[in-house]
């Protein structure tokens, strides 16, 4: 078995080791993480859980409500892109499962079904996450906010109690299955070095060792090619006894450009996410309640959850349909079948869907994010009424939307490039790459046409 130095003459910024750098490798290797950022997350999901349940009833007023949705929400998308699914790593979720694991747990094996149909039950449980949010007022309802939390918490329990590792996280966690495909467009990568790893018969970094435990998501560096399981815990970086274990810094999107086993179930995730995002847009402009009148004048019923069901499945049918019918021209060119196109060219609208999600959540930051002090302040006595709860103007927050807009534009054009690149040759390229240009600039527009238009506080 050999043993591998790091290099330190590797420049970061060129993929170079990050564990090159002593601080980072001590504080990674460190028996303190990540548990020294575990506790405190989950102390605050306590405050925000008290808040939520027992605290104001108005949305407005409700510091549980702020953090959660003004701060935490908007964030999220932008850790994924500069730190991966480091989020998983802290998360309140993943510290109650390892203290129930650690005290009751059975370790049972994940279950089958869950292994075999987990990204599909992420998907379903995402997209009625979404529906419910809007019929039934979860995020502008601190107790609906609070229900969920509690449901995901219950969820967290019961896996813990019986299976082993981070079997929720893995195969049922909606925002797990959000934060994997981001991941997979963000900018830091955990791989075993090739060369050693092939001559180690130990697999310290998957099944633990006694100063580490075993990879929560089922995750073997040896192997792996994608980030999208991958929470950065360091339980590998501490378990291997070569040195093996990279983290580099890699260009966004870059690992979309050559994924080995497209999966049909992850691409269609992607061009969901796509629709939440215009139906998010959608229902915050102030023309949506013009827009809600007509539907009932056309269905003849005033049923919130039936006029919002048909905007919802219509927001999340035409990007889905838009990618179907590209891939079904492309396959006129490349001659390979619609699904395998489908499943291929989704990994490129995540570059897209990123940005859309960061620009909608942008706003709820920048047009209300005073509003985390105000509530938080609120606690202790000081209210405050008259003040605006802007950080930035509008212009300038729609300046920004725009910029992330185009920058998710040129992400996902150059990653549908490069995935034509990297399975095709000659004219099949631009013939398999020209119709899905053309998707692109469709979905930029359509984003771009929805930020244009003057939308609702939610705090």
């Amino acid at each position: 078995m050999t043993s591998s130095l790091p290099n330190p003459n590797l420049s970061l910024l060129n993929g170079g080791n990050l564990l090159n750098n002593k601080w980072i490798d001590r504080f990674l290797r460190s028996r303190w993480y990540p548990g020294i950022i575990q506790w405190p997350t989950l102390l605050i999901f306590m405050v925000i859980m008290f808040e939520l349940i027992l605290g104001p009833e108005s949305a407005h007023d409700n510091f549980g409500t702020a953090l959660t949705w003004v701060l935490w929400w908007p964030l999220i998308p932008i850790i994924f892109l500069f730190l991966g699914r480091f989020w998983c790593a802290i998360c309140p979720f993943a510290k109650i499962n390892d203290l129930v694991q650690k005290f009751v747990g059975n370790n049972r094996p994940a279950p089958r079904f869950l292994k075999k149909y987990g990204i599909w039950i992420i998907d379903a449980l995402f997209i009625f996450i979404t529906w419910s949010d809007h019929v039934w007022g979860v995020v502008e309802n601190p107790l609906g906010s609070g229900v969920l939390m509690l449901t995901l918490t219950t969820g967290v329990i019961i896996s813990g109690a019986f299976y082993e590792r981070r079997t929720f996280c893995r195969y049922v966690c909606f925002l797990g299955g959000l934060s994997g495909n981001y991941a997979r467009n963000g900018m830091l990568s955990l791989r075993g070095t090739p060369e050693i790893c092939a001559t180690c018969t130990i697999a310290a970094c998957y099944k633990g060792t006694d100063q580490s435990m075993p990879c929560p998501l089922y995750e073997f560096p040896k192997t792996m090619t994608s980030s999208a399981n991958c929470v950065l815990c360091a339980e590998c970086i501490k378990g291997c006894p070569n040195n093996s274990i990279q983290l580099t810094v890699r260009p966004p999107t870059k690992e979309l450009w050559f994924i080995r086993k497209p999966k049909l179930e992850e691409a269609f995730l992607s061009a969901v996410i796509m629709g939440i995002v215009f139906v998010q847009n959608v229902t915050m402009l102030e023309v949506w309640g013009s827009m809600l009148k007509w539907l009932e004048n056309v269905t003849g019923t005033t049923n919130y959850a039936i006029t919002f069901s048909i905007t919802f499945a219509t927001a999340i049918i035409i990007p889905v349909a838009l990618l179907s019918l590209t891939s079904w021209i492309a396959s006129k060119f490349n001659k390979a079948s619609l699904v395998e196109n489908f499943a291929r060219f989704g990994y490129a609208i995540i570059a897209l869907d990123m940005a859309g999600h960061i620009a909608h959540n942008l706003f709820h930051l920048l047009a209300e994010g005073k509003s985390i002090l105000y509530t938080g302040m609120a606690l202790f006595g000081m209210e405050i009424h008259s003040a605006s709860a802007a950080i930035l103007g509008m212009q300038e927050i729609q300046w920004l939307q725009f910029g992330l807009i185009a920058l998710g534009f040129i992400g996902s054009l150059y990653t549908a490039y490069r995935i034509s690149k990297s399975n095709h040759s000659g004219e099949k390229v631009w013939g398999t790459f020209a119709p899905f240009a053309v998707l692109m600039v469709i979905l930029t527009i359509m984003n771009v046409v929805l930020f244009t238009l003057p939308m609702a506080m939610r705090m």
